[in-house]
């Protein structure tokens, strides 16, 4: 059974900082990523890892420089550190792993809520 385990969301003031983790388990992935979705908003795109050569990807400049992906493809365990959080910030993260070399992300996790007040 393949499972995708985030942790580390919580509530945190605006500049404060967050580190989430997802653990995955059941099978190996290409890359990984991390997406968030906001209340009343579609799920978007954060962040990608591409574990053959760690490779990043991020969304644009809203996250770009205050949000680090890395992680441990022994493990099969990625990060995301947060910093600088805005109040916009606010969402449910998810990961979510693909499979082949194109992301396509076949598997997710439940997700984690992170909540910023100002």
């Amino acid at each position: 059974q393949v499972q995708l385990i985030e942790s580390g969301g919580g509530l945190v003031q605006a500049g404060g900082s967050l580190r989430l983790s997802c653990a995955a388990s059941g099978r190996t992935f290409s890359s990984m990523g991390w997406f968030r979705q906001a209340p009343g908003k579609e799920r978007e795109f954060v962040a990608r890892i591409r574990w053959s050569d760690l490779k990043t990807y991020y969304a644009d400049s809203s996250v770009k420089g205050r949000f680090t992906i890395s992680g441990d493809n022994t493990k099969n365990t990625m990060y995301l550190q947060m910093n600088s959080l805005k109040p916009e910030d606010t969402a449910v993260y998810y990961c979510a792993g693909s499979i082949g070399v194109a992301p396509e992300y076949e598997y997710w996790g439940q997700g984690t809520q992170v909540t910023v007040s100002s």
